[in-house]
């Protein structure tokens, strides 16, 4: 194991009860492309555009480059920023960073200079993958912001590279120049970003064993095969459409990966009809949006065989609509890239699907649902969901001080979501503990915003809350109360554009900003969220607007 990754190893006791069980296999992910290239040789793995390799093509490029980033210096246990869109080259990258041991920090797209410049610092990227440019945006312009501000070594560019790093260029011709090896499995082999309340997003360890274990688990229960057809909507950087079961489970299945730019209804059903694709997954909002435009579409969506909802929950009376509207199958989907994910079952009944967010994947998840003195609520009753199993982690990477209140001092990890459990053993997701918003999805951290914001000198205090929304299910609402002295012009608008040069997501700019006198305190002095989420709830008083 690489003493330079810093994570928190499952207890021997645990670790060997996993492996005797067959959880945990021994294998590196590198293994998974090279297991399938071996069986599905000439299966076309990924279409992109016009674009589209077998298996065979994409094992032989990730082994190209892989060799060509030993070359470049890149080691074992170094860490680098992949920052790419939906493109074959992610996958080609991906696996070339498995199999010589080199960690990927997962950053989004939607990421901007404020994140990408903390996930290169806090992790010592040696290197920054991107592509020129997506959706509008010039990544190059952001890489030079970055190379002044950290100690990133290469640019490596998908594209046009300009002054950069041609990746392209990467891939060796012949790929016994250098001599691959394989990284070992108890190590680390991802770092995904949770999702959490603090300041600035934590770094989740996933290693070899636990994340193989967890995509060989999800084919399984979601009847992957090497007919399937996978329309990626989702940005696959996201653990939602990497692993659940995701790009990485369709091709450890020998199926199709389609890679789309947009989840939009007319560039995805065209997509579907193209390539007949039989299972896509989304959140929430857009499956409204696919709801609200199936009705008027013309194209062939006959193939689609399963819907995978998930990132934040879908409400009742929207899981109703997508069966006889899509003729397809649904499957809600409630995970987090720490770990544990549950699924509604193929075939269970439909008010078990409409109603639950699923059970999970592996008999060894371990569930509790407890107060807030982590004594266990009666059944039935909602309470804090804290789990452990052999593919949730035991600790984020450095961050000592957050591992003693994110989980118990038996491993279980705290999830944050409020919860309660069927008889048949089925979770309902009632809301959230944590002070987080999850805006349709993209989870939000109401204490990195607040921190953006009182770094304006007219700023006095801020305190971001949840507001309710028919479609996203949250947007962030910004309560403000300005200096006095020299705040009395400064407006929304102002302090939105603000936060866009500090370099923030755009998904994390407050939707809606309220400036108020003086916060509504708890009986201890502490601002109350509470108050304020009630004072937005009514203030907006939304009716419902999802699909009739």
């Amino acid at each position: 194991m690489n003493k330079d990754v810093d994570f928190t190893p499952w207890p021997e006791e645990f670790a060997m009860q996993y492996r005797e069980k067959g959880y945990w296999q021994g294998l590196p992910l590198g293994d998974l492309l090279r297991f399938a290239a071996e069986k599905f040789s000439n299966n076309t793995a990924v279409i992109y555009g016009q674009h589209q390799l077998t298996y065979r093509q994409l094992d032989q490029k990730a082994d190209q480059l892989a060799n060509g980033l030993l070359a470049l210096g890149l080691k074992m246990g170094d860490r680098v920023v992949v920052q790419l869109p939906n493109i074959a080259e992610f996958l080609e990258v991906i696996f070339a960073l498995f199999r010589i041991g080199v960690v990927p920090v997962f950053a989004l797209p939607s990421h901007r200079q404020l994140e990408i410049e903390f996930f290169c610092q806090f992790s010592n990227a040696k290197a920054y993958f991107i592509s020129d440019t997506a959706a509008g945006f010039d990544y190059r312009e952001l890489a030079r912001k970055v190379v002044t501000t950290t100690k990133v070594k290469h640019i490596i560019v998908a594209g046009e590279a300009a002054e950069f790093l041609s990746l392209k260029k990467l891939y060796t011709a012949n790929p016994s120049a250098l001599t691959l090896f394989a990284p070992d499995p108890a190590s680390v082999a991802l770092l995904q970003l949770s999702g959490g309340t603090t300041s600035v997003p934590k770094l989740i360890p996933r290693t070899h064993d636990d994340y193989f274990y967890s995509i060989r688990e999800s084919v399984d229960i979601c009847e992957i095969n090497s007919e399937s057809v996978y329309l990626a909507v989702l940005p696959i950087a996201h653990n939602f459409p990497m692993s659940s079961p995701g790009v990485l489970g369709v091709l450890w299945a020998g199926g199709t990966i389609v890679m789309a730019q947009s989840g939009a209804p007319d560039i995805a059903f065209e997509l579907i009809e193209k390539h007949k694709v039989t299972i896509t997954a989304m959140v929430p909002p857009l499956a409204i949006a696919w709801l609200n435009s199936v009705k008027n579409s013309n194209k062939d969506l006959s193939s689609l065989w399963l819907m995978q909802v998930g990132g934040s929950k879908l409400s009742a009376e929207v899981a109703r609509k997508i069966v006889p509207a899509f003729s397809c199958k649904l499957q809600q989907v409630f995970g987090m890239a720490e770990g544990l994910v549950n699924y509604t079952r193929l075939s269970d009944p439909d008010e078990i699907v409409i109603n639950t967010q699923g059970r999970p994947i592996s008999e060894a998840d371990e569930i509790r649902i407890v107060d807030e003195d982590d004594k266990e609520v009666s059944p039935g009753t909602a309470g804090q969901l804290i789990t452990r199993g052999p593919y949730t982690i035991r600790g984020y990477f450095c961050a000592d001080e957050h591992n003693a209140k994110a989980f118990t001092r038996d491993g279980f990890y705290r999830t944050g979501d409020i919860v309660r459990m069927t008889p048949e053993g089925y979770l309902i997701v009632e809301g959230r503990a944590k002070d987080q918003i999850n805006r349709g999805g993209e989870k939000i951290a109401a204490e990195e915003v607040e921190n953006q914001l009182l770094a304006h000198p007219a700023v006095h205090d801020a305190a971001v809350v949840a507001m309710p929304d028919p479609y996203l299910e949250e947007r962030s609402c910004a309560f403000i109360v300005l200096n006095k002295d020299i705040g009395k012009t400064t407006g929304a608008s102002e302090l939105k554009n603000f936060l866009r040069e500090r370099g923030l997501a755009e998904f994390k700019i407050p939707d809606r900003i309220e400036l108020v006198e003086t916060f509504p305190k708890t009986n201890l002095g502490k601002v109350s969220k509470r108050s304020l989420r009630n004072i937005i709830a009514e203030k907006l008083n939304i009716t419902n607007l999802m699909p009739a």
